[in-house]
């Protein structure tokens, strides 16, 4: 696999009082504001206050009317629904926001816990795999769970029925992470209710999302970037080809981490995804044995890290890495013409603005190569990004990736 640069923006300076606290949650919450464009606004204005305070008109000058921030009575309604289930908060910046996920793209500024925070201390694995899973598949996952438990390691996975379960019941008594789609006080699916109460005790219920939230469809594929980003590995125990563990996975490649898979038989649906997952190079796994000399001697504070960690300050910003897809094969499209300083400059932005669609489309395309294409200055071209992701016409993704939605 080809090295990849990383880029660290300036680190995060989290929340100290209350008042910056609901700052900080306002910003994250406001329509629009994502992991990544949060990080911009962060980088440019150095604290969520002021960055609230501009929003508006960064909304306003990409076209978007009548846009608001998040209310600040809805925000101050979260931390006390927060205060009532018993739930703490990890914001990216502060030296107990779990280390490998600050280094992932697009890192969750603000993450809801309940439970024992100690237990983001341990280097973590991910067991992840079907939901109607075997009784074979439920053993090895058990397996798996407890001999990783025995020797140090965190087990992370999303509490749902199957393997889910099955690897949290059984690493519960050494330490173990959930992680939620919904609220942190929304546990699905609800016969796992019990499951849940037992993992405060040792572990941790965690989840980017709202307090109060009901899980829905479009929220277990962002939580599953979380799972495999907490982790130095993920192992996935049975799964069929279109699974949401093979989700998992692909963001696990997409972080850096190690892929691992338990073969099943060629006539179980269950297992087609874990056979394709070898197929295509993923770690065979029998046993914990196999999956501990798979890591090796990776740090738990930043997976395939070539030299000293960075500091907590330091690796809690998201990095950005360079493409490794193909460039895009889109018909050569009609650019607009250049702007020229003796246009006024509202011409100008309008000018650059278009030209930055023009270059995107469907298909990823990394930031750096924009910057050739365009050749414009790399801050200039931020601030034009930055309209356009608030104007919902730029999707930013995992890996200083950029794409068209429209």
């Amino acid at each position: 696999m080809a090295e990849r640069s990383v880029f660290f923006p300036p680190p995060f300076t989290p929340p100290t009082t209350e008042e910056s606290m609901l700052s900080w949650l306002r910003l994250i919450r406001s329509h629009r504001v994502g992991p990544s464009t949060f990080a911009r606004l962060m980088a440019e204005h150095g604290d969520a206050a002021t960055a609230l305070d501009a929003l508006p008109d960064l909304a306003r000058a990409s076209g978007v009317k009548g846009y608001a921030a998040f209310p600040r009575e809805d925000a101050e309604a979260e931390l006390e629904a927060a205060k009532a289930c018993g739930a703490f908060a990890l914001c990216l910046g502060d030296p107990a926001y779990p280390a490998a996920l600050a280094a992932i793209p697009d890192a969750p500024p603000l993450l809801w816990a309940r439970g024992n925070s100690a237990v983001l201390e341990l280097p973590a694995v991910a067991i992840v795999g079907a939901r109607n899973a075997s009784a074979l598949g439920l053993r090895m996952a058990r397996a798996l769970a407890e001999g990783l438990g025995r020797d140090g390691y965190c087990v992370v996975s999303g509490l749902a029925r199957g393997i889910d379960a099955a690897a949290h019941g059984a690493a519960q008594p050494s330490g173990t992470v959930a992680v939620l789609a919904g609220g942190v006080d929304r546990i699905y699916p609800a016969e796992n209710a019990p499951l849940a109460d037992r993992i405060l005790d040792t572990g941790l219920l965690l989840s980017e999302q709202p307090i109060g939230l009901e899980p829905q469809a479009r929220h277990f594929p962002r939580r599953n970037r979380l799972i495999s980003g907490l982790s130095l590995g993920v192992v996935v125990v049975e799964a069929a080809p279109r699974s949401g563990s093979l989700i998992t996975v692909r963001d696990a490649l997409e972080q850096g981490r190690e892929v691992m898979a338990v073969p099943g038989h060629p006539f179980d649906g269950r297992a087609g995804g874990c056979n394709i997952l070898l197929r295509e190079g993923a770690t065979l796994v029998r046993d914990a044995a196999d999956v501990l000399a798979t890591l090796g001697q990776k740090s738990p504070q930043s997976p395939r890290a070539k030299g000293p960690s960075p500091s907590p300050a330091t690796r809690a910003a998201p990095h950005k890495a360079p493409s490794r897809a193909a460039p895009t094969a889109y018909p050569p499209q009609r650019s607009a013409p250049h702007p020229s300083p003796a246009d006024p400059p509202a011409a100008q932005a309008v000018a650059l603005s278009t030209r930055i669609l023009d270059r995107l489309g469907p298909s990823p395309m990394a930031e750096d190569q924009l910057i050739r294409d365009l050749a414009v200055p790399a801050a200039l071209l931020a601030q034009h990004l930055l309209l356009l992701e608030l104007d919902g016409q730029v999707c930013r993704q995992p890996g200083g990736l950029l794409s068209r939605t429209g």
